[in-house]
């Protein structure tokens, strides 16, 4: 091998090595974006922050990242539109030993997903069941297929590792266009209790309907319930008189309201509030909860898995109608390898060394070139 080339082979050596050497991983970084501009703007659009632990730390080992993981969420931002407090978290894996649910209900958390076999004891499971949001994942057969008054759950993930994933544009104006309600995990599972206690408080005096729903200590979500009878409704107000607003049956995002039907009506009634419904006359009322708000088939969202920048999980969705359980994941910090500046230095030193000698060589040869030309 010529000197040249193994000269070249240096050089590229010394240039290439500081870019393929790998940082450190020291403590835990933050993510500013849940505070920054990103999470006030998911947070108004009716997203949901949950937890997924700490990056690189296994949570069913290391339970200590549960709470620690709703602390940090807690510092940045409210979990939801609905209350403040976590109660959504991601643990991989089918099975949940007893150690660790026990370590998140004590935490607060009342929902954890999303491949487990079974519900842990006084927890609800979320079970991944509509594929992926990945370019070429998704299932539109499973996806229209979803029974009545369930919850379609679908996977996101926007970095592994290096690699960023492509979402699936299709996927995502198809989901847009179906008649379903556009939910959260923590908001479908309070929605569902608020709703049955909703039902449970109807009372009648005379033409008058009232519905009541007490607020709750965790979230406050609005529950549905659906009130059959035969009269005519004069007005619906609540405890201060005001007038209840009208829902449009396409309405697809959880509010408080209600909307006629040929035999009744669909009130979604917020907690802490009475409705009362006004009937032309007496009527027998039969009442049940709905699980589904504004009585549409069933509900989808999307789950955002291992969320360490919510600016990059959520960039390609800023336009997007549907609403994302975003379980946040607390960030390795990236530390700048001590090796680095000891290369870089190197490469300096070394770079016009080789040069010189590079210089040196070549006049030497040529010398002794034109020395044998002479003879």
């Amino acid at each position: 091998m010529s000197h040249r080339r193994v000269v070249g082979l240096f050089l590229l050596a010394v240039l290439i090595v500081p870019l393929i050497s790998p940082a450190a991983v020291g403590e835990w970084d933050e993510d500013n974006w849940l505070t920054n501009i990103i999470g006030p703007e998911r947070l108004e659009h009716g997203d949901e922050f949950g937890c997924h632990g700490y990056e690189g730390v296994k949570t069913t080992d290391e339970n200590w990242v549960i709470e620690a993981c709703r602390d940090y969420v807690n510092d940045f931002t409210e979990a939801s539109r609905w209350g403040g407090q976590p109660i959504s978290f991601g643990i991989p894996g089918d099975t949940i030993d007893p150690s660790t649910a026990e370590e998140l209900v004590n935490s607060g958390f009342e929902i954890v997903g999303d491949k487990l076999t079974e519900s842990p004891v006084n927890l609800v499971s979320m079970v991944r069941n509509g594929g992926s949001l990945e370019k070429g994942a998704f299932d539109s057969a499973k996806f229209e297929s979803a029974e009545e008054d369930t919850l379609v759950s679908i996977y996101w993930r926007a970095r592994v590792d290096d690699l960023k994933l492509r979402e699936d544009k299709d996927a995502i104006e198809f989901i847009e266009n179906q008649n379903v309600w556009f939910t959260t995990w923590g908001e479908w599972h309070n929605h569902g209790i608020s709703g049955q206690e909703a039902s449970e408080s109807v009372t009648t005096d005379g033409s008058l309907i009232q519905v009541t729903l007490q607020s709750r200590e965790q979230w406050n979500v609005p529950g549905t319930v659906k009130l059959q009878f035969e009269g005519k409704i004069q007005r619906v107000t609540d405890s201060s008189g005001d007038d209840i607003l009208m829902i449009d049956e396409s309405e697809k995002v959880l509010k408080s309201g209600w909307r006629m039907l040929s035999d009744g009506m669909i009130l979604t009634i917020p907690p802490g509030s009475t409705i009362t419904i006004e009937l032309d006359d007496e009527s027998n009322v039969d009442s049940m909860p709905l699980t589904t708000f504004n009585n549409l088939h069933h509900a989808v969202t999307v789950v955002g898995h291992h969320t360490t920048n919510l600016f990059q999980w959520s960039s390609d969705f800023q336009e997007s109608e549907l609403r994302f359980t975003w379980l946040i994941e607390r960030p390795a910090e990236i530390e700048m390898d001590w090796r680095l500046p000891v290369i870089a230095i190197t490469a300096l030193v070394a770079t016009p060394i080789a040069i010189r000698w590079i210089v040196a060589r070549d006049q030497q040869l040529q010398s002794s070139d034109e020395q044998s030309d002479e003879s």
